[in-house]
C-alpha cells in the first residue's frame, strides 16, 4: 500500500494524524502499574508497550502521534522525548497530552472517547481529514495504511479494525456483526448471555471470503482500532458520552456508516498481569507468534549505548537476553530478561519475566548496600525462581526461593504480590537473602 501514489508522505503528512489512547488507569496491570503509566511498562526485555503501536504508525508512514495520558506519565514522558525524535524539516512528531485543567473543564479523562473529547482543540489545531485512535496496550504488526484505503474505498464514516476471535474470547470484547457490504450492523460491548453470544456468531459463509481455515466457531471482535473521518469525530463526540466501545460505537451504527477492517494477524490484548505474561514468555519460543527480529515492521525504542551481555557460564534453554545482562553460571529456562539484568552463580530460573535495571551499581554501592543488609540490583547466587514477573531495580538475595506452589491465585503481601497464579516482585523491591516465598 506504501507505493500506491495517494498514499504519498506529503498526503499522510497533510490528510492523517494518529492518536494512541492511554490514559486508563492500568488497574489490571497492577502493580506493574504502580509506579508507571501503562503505556510505560516494559515489553519484550528492551520496549515498552507503547512502542509497538508508535512503531506501527511510523512504519506505515504516519509520523504525527498523539499519546494521550494522565496517570503517572513521567517516566512515558521521558520515555517518548529520549526515544522519537524526527528532523526539523519534517513535520512528523510523537508528543504527549497529558490530562489538563481548563477553564472549560476541570475533571481526568472520563473514559476512552472523553480523552479524544478533551484534547479537540489540540487535534483540530493540525490539518487532518482522517483520525486514526489506537490503544496504548496491544502487541501486534499492522499496516495501518491497508486499513485507510478499505476505510476509502467503501466510502465510511468510521472504520473498526475487527478480527476472527474464538469463544472464550467473546465475553471480554466488543463484538459485531456485518453485512455483505462490510457495514457494521450490530455491536455489543461484552456479551455474557450465552444466546446473545449465539446470535452474534460468524456465519460460516464468511469463512470461505475472509480465506478462514478454522473449524471453530468464530466471532467478530473489535480491536480498539479506528479511523474516523474529521467531521464524523466533531459529530459523535457532542455530547457527553464517555466511551467509544460502550456509547459511541453502537450510536453511530444507527446514524452514520460504519465498515469492518478485517485483520487476520496475531493481536494481543496485553492490558492483564496474564496476558503481559503469557505474551513475553511466547518471545522466548522457537517461532514465537510476535517477531520481533522483523526488520521490515521494526519495533523502535530508545537508544541505548549497553555492552554487551555476558554470560559466564550456566545452562540457558529458550530464553532472551536483553543488552548489558550478566549472567554467573546460572539455569535459565523459558524467561525474558531485560537489559542491565544481573543473575548470580547457581541460581535457577524458569518462567521468569525479568525487567532487569535502570542503571549500573557501582563497587561502592554494593558494598555499602550489603552493610545495610540490603542485596545489590538483580538476582543472587543459589536462588530459584519459578512463574514470576521481577520488575525493575528489585534486589533479590541469596539462597532466595520464589514460587506461586501452594499459594492463592490472587494475593498481596509486603515483598510480592499474586496476579493469576504469578508471583510479581515490585520495582525497586527488596528480598533479603533466604527468604522463601
Amino acid at each position: 500500500m506504501a507505493s500506491n501514489p495517494i498514499f504519498s508522505a506529503s498526503f499522510l503528512s497533510r490528510n492523517v494524524l494518529s492518536v494512541i489512547l492511554g490514559g486508563g488507569a492500568g488497574t489490571r496491570l497492577y502493580p506493574l502499574t504502580k509506579e508507571r503509566s501503562k503505556p510505560a511498562v516494559p515489553l519484550g526485555g528492551k520496549y515498552r508497550l507503547v512502542d509497538v503501536p508508535i512503531s506501527n504508525c511510523i512504519n506505515s508512514g504516519l509520523q504525527r502521534v498523539f499519546v494521550m495520558t494522565q496517570f503517572l506519565s513521567a517516566s512515558l514522558h521521558r520515555h517518548i522525548s529520549q526515544s522519537y525524535k524526527f528532523d526539523h524539516f519534517s513535520r512528523g512528531f510523537v508528543e504527549i497530552l497529558a490530562a489538563e485543567q481548563t477553564p472549560t473543564s476541570s475533571s481526568w479523562y472520563e473514559g476512552t472517547a472523553d480523552a479524544v473529547r478533551k484534547n479537540l482543540t489540540h487535534l483540530t489545531s493540525q490539518p487532518f481529514e482522517y483520525l486514526v485512535i489506537l490503544s496504548g496496550d496491544q502487541l501486534y504488526r499492522m499496516d495501518y495504511l491497508q486499513m485507510l484505503a478499505h476505510h476509502m474505498e467503501t466510502g465510511a464514516d468510521l472504520t473498526v479494525a475487527t478480527i476472527p476471535v474464538r469463544k472464550e474470547s467473546v465475553s471480554g470484547l466488543g463484538i459485531m456483526q456485518m453485512n455483505d457490504a462490510c457495514e457494521i450492523t450490530r455491536f455489543e460491548e461484552k456479551p455474557k448471555d450465552p444466546e446473545l453470544q449465539q446470535s452474534l456468531q460468524l456465519p460460516r459463509d464468511w469463512y470461505e471470503r475472509l480465506n478462514i481455515i478454522d473449524d471453530e466457531d468464530l466471532w467478530l471482535a473489535s480491536m480498539g482500532i479506528y479511523i474516523f473521518n474529521r467531521q464524523t469525530i466533531l459529530e459523535l463526540l457532542d455530547n457527553a458520552k464517555t466511551d467509544f466501545g460502550k456509547h459511541i460505537i453502537p450510536d453511530a451504527i444507527k446514524t452514520h456508516k460504519v465498515s469492518s477492517y478485517v485483520f487476520q494477524g496475531y493481536w494481543e490484548d496485553v492490558g492483564t498481569i496474564k496476558a503481559f505474561f503469557e505474551a513475553n514468555l511466547d518471545l522466548t519460543s522457537v517461532m514465537p507468534k510476535f517477531n520481533f527480529f522483523d526488520m521490515q515492521s521494526p519495533v523502535f525504542t530508545r537508544p541505548r549505548f549497553l555492552p554487551a551481555s555476558k554470560v559466564n557460564g550456566g545452562n540457558i534453554q529458550n530464553s532472551l537476553l536483553s543488552d548489558g545482562c550478566i549472567v554467573q553460571g546460572a539455569q535459565l529456562k523459558d524467561c525474558m530478561l531485560g537489559i542491565r539484568s544481573i543473575v548470580g552463580e547457581g541460581t535457577d530460573l524458569e518462567e521468569v519475566v525479568m525487567m532487569g535495571g535502570d542503571y549500573y551499581e557501582s563497587e561502592d554501592s554494593i558494598s555499602q548496600a550489603a552493610k545495610q543488609g540490603r542485596p545489590r540490583i538483580g538476582i543472587g547466587a543459589n536462588t530459584q525462581i519459578r512463574h514470576a514477573i521481577i520488575d525493575k531495580n528489585a534486589r533479590i538475595g541469596k539462597h532466595c526461593r520464589i514460587t506461586p506452589d501452594d499459594k492463592p491465585q490472587e494475593m498481596d503481601h509486603a515483598l510480592y504480590h499474586i496476579r493469576d497464579g504469578i508471583v510479581i516482585i515490585p520495582k525497586n523491591a527488596v528480598v533479603p537473602d533466604g527468604t522463601v516465598i
